[in-house]
């Protein structure tokens, strides 16, 4: 049974009903798709899902308590789950396409950004989230994982919080952390590292600030070294440790997403990348890795057995020529895999919906490569992977499904325009298949947040034109202007 959560509490007779969808796609335990269907929300929590008769039906029921204050009439439209996105960096919308026009690997890549992201400050921070949260929310994505993992100039986790709260959304800021400088053999600069004393105490301030356990809940906080080539051993695994003297904590860092990790990892600590994150109490059912490409058949079952999640983000994989993450061996050997955009830099756009599509391609193209069916994986694996995929790994029972009790989290997309015309044979799969569109409504925490296809709590223009002040103030600082 789930409990409201105190912060997220709706008021319980402010009904939303959301009507007349040409497919309610519920992502439930059957995997329901429901024409002509209708969704009842009561405050935060969905209350009834059916077809329009089955719902009407049960309003007339008792009208006096049933009646919904709003009615929004979604034909034309498919409504899904909000979608996941599982692994980000908001602060890179402020650096894309720097480098991914240069055919650079990942570690080429980070040394020519970590200059420009030095100038980053607690203003960059704030706008940059607001900006690449509201694009993700135009795209579908309701719940939103960002990894923000350096801290120059006083900028602060806090920073990114408050652009997420202003504009409604879902979020997991996890506090990202780098401490092992190039002076000691890692890849960032050294004055883009912190004492690790200090990381220790703001981690412990963000959890008990702002970490919210309970169900629905609209703020949650992560831990999240960056990465085994940025991180040292002792960070790690007391990281590890300080995340789980709490509840509701999870784990997140990158792990096995290029070759040159892989051979950091074994040069650096004798251990390839699986290993040495186990070695340092990092395999667990609350820890989640981002990418994953270089794994062998044996790594994938030990992932399985821990009951440890992966995010995959196809997109930036596919740009920094990382690989193809096997995620439908994962998938079949019982991983818990989810969905990620990654950093705006690394795949220069903040589109949920389009990244279904990419996951669904890149990994027609493995199977295909390695001498199996492209069948295997269809439009509703991708589809899963943001919703079902997306909660699971995150450890949430309140998400990622359109259920009596979950959270009240929708979006639905057209599918009677022009993107779509001539695809309504099969409109779930149309969404992935065809064109990304943007959302035409998005509700999350029972509140309207996207309607027609425009945010309701940002104007874009002056928001845009901020963003790329700063910008530009940030690529002349690090003289590439």
């Amino acid at each position: 049974m789930i409990e409201p959560s105190a912060s997220g509490a709706g008021v319980a007779g402010d009904r939303l009903l959301v009507a007349c969808a040409e497919v309610l796609v519920t992502m439930d335990a059957q995997r329901r798709e429901i024409p002509e269907g209708s969704i009842l929300l009561a405050g935060n929590t969905i209350e009834r899902v059916g077809t329009d008769a089955e719902v009407a039906h049960w309003i007339a029921g008792d009208a006096a308590a049933r009646t919904p204050r709003r009615t929004i009439d979604a034909h034309g439209c498919v409504v899904l789950p909000g979608l996941v996105n599982c692994h980000h960096h908001l602060f890179q919308s402020l650096t894309r396409t720097i480098g991914t026009g240069q055919r650079r690997s990942l570690f080429d890549w980070l040394r020519l950004l970590y200059p420009i992201w030095a100038e980053l400050d607690a203003e960059a921070v704030y706008i940059s989230a607001k900006t690449a949260l509201a694009e993700l929310m135009l795209s579908g994505a309701t719940t939103v994982v960002d990894h923000l993992y350096l801290f120059p100039n006083g900028a602060r986790l806090d920073d990114e919080i408050e652009a997420a709260r202003e504009l409604g959304v879902r979020f997991h800021a996890t506090r990202g952390s780098m401490s092992l400088g190039e002076s000691r053999g890692g890849l960032p600069p050294d004055r883009l590292v912190e004492d690790e004393d200090a990381v220790i105490a703001d981690c412990r301030r963000v959890v008990e600030t702002f970490h919210d356990p309970g169900a629905r809940a609209m703020l949650r906080i992560g831990l999240a070294p960056c990465s085994p080539f940025s991180v040292t051993r002792d960070l790690m695994r007391e990281t590890a440790r300080l995340a789980r003297s709490y509840r509701s904590v999870g784990l997140h860092t990158h792990l096995a997403e290029s070759a040159d990790e892989n051979r950091f990892c074994e040069q650096m600590f004798a251990a390839r990348p699986l290993d040495y994150a186990e070695s340092v109490e990092w395999l667990g059912a609350d820890t989640w890795f981002a990418h994953m490409v270089h794994l062998e058949a044996p790594e994938i079952d030990r992932v399985a057995r821990a009951a440890a999640g992966v995010c995959h983000c196809p997109s930036s994989n596919m740009i920094l020529g990382s690989g193809i993450a096997p995620v439908s061996r994962m998938l079949g050997r019982g991983v818990k895999v989810a969905l990620g955009v990654d950093g705006s830099a690394s795949n220069d756009g903040n589109q949920m919906l389009g990244e279904l599509r990419q996951a669904l391609l890149l990994q027609r193209v493995a199977e295909r490569t390695g001498g199996s069916s492209a069948g295997a994986f269809s439009a509703r694996s991708a589809l899963e992977l943001a919703t079902r995929g997306g909660a699971a790994v995150l450890g949430r029972d309140d998400i990622g499904s359109l259920e009596p009790g979950k959270a009240a989290d929708l979006v639905a997309f057209r599918i009677d325009d022009l993107e779509h015309a001539g695809a309504l044979s099969d409109p779930v799969a149309a969404l992935v298949t065809c064109a990304p569109t943007r959302a035409w409504l998005s509700v999350i925490n029972g509140r309207v947040v996207v309607e027609e296809g425009m945010p309701l709590r940002v104007e874009l223009a002056p928001l845009i034109n901020r963003h790329n002040r700063i910008s530009r103030k940030m690529l002349e600082r690090a003289g590439l202007l």
